[in-house]
């Protein structure tokens, strides 16, 4: 299984507006330097997702969605790395 230590929390901003914001839980074991925004930039829109599971996302919010999800309680946007991490056991996407 993938340990917390394993991942990292990336940002993005490609917007002013909270659904333009983006929260990418990261393995570090497939992209030890993160998401490299620059052939991510470059990918065909068809092709989205697959580049970035390639690049070792594990799970991708937007502001809304992680606005949202604290005020559930489902992540804590003092410790979002960590509670992301912990979402993404608890949906069976990290096993």
């Amino acid at each position: 299984m993938l340990k917390l230590k394993d991942t990292g929390l990336e940002e993005f901003s490609f917007g002013d507006g909270p659904d333009d914001q983006f929260y990418i839980l990261v393995n570090k074991k497939i992209s030890p330097d993160g998401i490299d925004v620059d052939k991510l930039s470059k990918t065909d829109p068809r092709k989205f997702d697959q580049v970035l599971s390639d690049m070792g996302c594990v799970l991708m919010l937007n502001g809304v969605e992680v606005t949202e999800l604290c005020m559930r309680g489902e992540l804590d946007n003092e410790n979002l790395h960590e509670s992301m991490y912990e979402l993404a056991k608890d949906e069976g996407i990290i096993k």
